[in-house]
């Protein structure tokens, strides 16, 4: 490496997070730029500051390049899921859940029963994303059919979703959290059920208690009639539109790769609509590339169906390039190292050494735009803190998931976020203040932390190999 190359100092780690901090917060704010382009901008106006410190272009271009990489698998993962998207509305998949949901799930019980439907997807299929892009599309179909708030059925809908992501052993960020900090997967898991249980039965709650007050949903029924009047014109509905969500479900049940299984149910979904909706073949096509758009002349059944496409997940790729590309030169070029290790110098004693596990957590989650890159920034980090206190590694990856896995998709700039947003057609500050199970959870994590409840110490065993180790190194 250059000799010449500076370390940041802790003031000027904190003056280049404040930079790009106030750049993309104040565009987005002020001037209503997209998350895409501030996140640009402020990748940009970073760079000048990392020359300072020493780093020639082409190391900070290799930096940003090889993070950027990163980004390839969850691209591939939500373009596809874009054209899946567009074949599901042509082939008349997703009307056909919109036509029997409405008539079969009450308002009142709809926030519980999205949360519950999709804690099962997510648990059998351990991708958060992939129940969203499913199964949440068509909820969310109902819950505008129904007229309930789009911010409260995402929020339902998404608690459900990064339930499973965080608990079922097919996740990959489970078995991320438990690899990073040397844990046995399954310890992990049943470790994590202390925290995730309580703050998923909170979240039933509030979601049961909310649904009271839409017995009936805002839409009327003259309303509701238009839509189903339109869906069973317009479409030919029946239980072989729903051929692609059993091919998908299954696909990921049994742990085949993503990319191919949503590709495949797209593909299914453009067969149905040719051969069951009369569709043409270029028509179709078309669609999975484009979206589809829906002309019925009712203003909240356009807007729910003109969706999906290849090109409508764009912007989302844009997020992932950028945020990525911005934390890989903070990270080279040690000012997110020496930003987040200000927090560890306080660290005296577990009660002040979980809560500061959890905000280097967060701040790695929000600056390096997923939760898996943030999960391998803060377990490499704090790992050596909880084998000083002889905590075992379980402690560790639990705190990364209630934060990291959990918030994600509370933090609007994240790809976690976006995705939803994306996929559900919600804008990310609408439904953040209703994902109760991301806030709910790192309160038990918290609290446990202060009182030592369910911090579980290493064995005679493992402090002993432990000790080995230091002494080998």
């Amino acid at each position: 490496m250059n000799k010449n190359i500076k370390t940041p100092s802790i003031g000027y780690s904190i003056l280049v997070m404040a930079v790009v901090i106030l750049v993309i917060m104040s565009g987005i704010v002020f001037f209503d730029a997209s998350i895409e382009m501030m996140l640009l901008i402020a990748l940009m106006i970073t760079i000048p500051f990392i020359l300072y410190l020493g780093h020639s272009y082409d190391h900070i271009q290799k930096a940003m390049f090889s993070m950027m990489s990163k980004a390839l698998l969850p691209s591939m993962i939500v373009l596809v899921v874009g054209a899946m998207i567009g074949a599901w509305l042509i082939s008349g998949t997703v009307p056909t859940l919109i036509y029997y949901g409405i008539q079969i799930v009450s308002p009142t019980y709809f926030f519980v029963t999205a949360l519950l439907f999709c804690t099962i997807v997510s648990v059998s299929t351990g991708t958060s994303w992939g129940t969203m892009g499913t199964a949440g599309v068509a909820l969310m179909g109902i819950s505008h059919s129904l007229g309930l708030p789009a911010g409260m059925s995402a929020g339902a809908i998404i608690s459900g979703a990064y339930f499973g992501d965080k608990i079922s052993p097919l996740s990959d960020t489970t078995n991320l959290a438990a690899a990073v900090v040397g844990a046995d997967v399954i310890d992990h898991v049943k470790h994590m059920l202390w925290t995730t249980i309580p703050a998923y039965i909170l979240t039933f709650i509030v979601f049961f208690i909310l649904g009271l007050n839409y017995g009936q949903g805002d839409a009327s029924l003259t309303d509701i009639n238009a839509m189903t009047n339109y869906l069973s014109e317009s479409f030919n509905l029946g239980i072989i539109t729903l051929i692609p969500v059993v091919i998908v479900i299954s696909l990921l049940i049994f742990k085949k790769p993503p990319i191919t299984s949503i590709f495949i149910g797209a593909a299914v979904g453009g067969v149905v609509a040719i051969f069951y909706q009369n569709v043409s073949l270029s028509e179709a096509i078309d669609v999975m590339y484009n979206g589809y758009v829906a002309s019925s002349g009712i203003e909240v059944m356009d807007s729910l169906l003109s969706q999906g496409g290849v090109t409508s997940m764009f912007n989302l790729v844009a997020l992932f390039l950028f945020a990525l590309g911005l934390g890989g030169i903070l990270n080279e070029s040690g000012i997110l190292n020496t930003f987040l290790k200000t927090f560890f110098s306080h660290v005296k004693s577990v009660r002040s050494l979980i809560p500061t596990t959890m905000v280097t957590s967060y701040l790695a989650t929000a600056i390096m735009g997923s939760a898996s890159s943030a999960m391998a920034l803060t377990g490499t980090m704090v790992k050596p803190l909880f084998d000083k206190h002889r905590l075992q590694p379980k402690n560790l990856s639990r705190v990364m998931e209630d934060t990291a896995t959990q918030g994600a998709a509370a933090i609007p700039w994240n790809a976690n976020a976006i995705f939803a947003a994306a996929a559900l057609g919600v804008a990310p500050l609408t439904f953040i203040p209703f994902l109760f199970l991301a806030f709910f959870t790192p309160v038990f994590s918290l609290l446990y932390g202060f009182t030592g409840f369910t911090m579980t110490k290493m064995t005679e065993e493992e402090i002993k190999e432990l000790e080995n180790e230091e002494q080998d190194a």
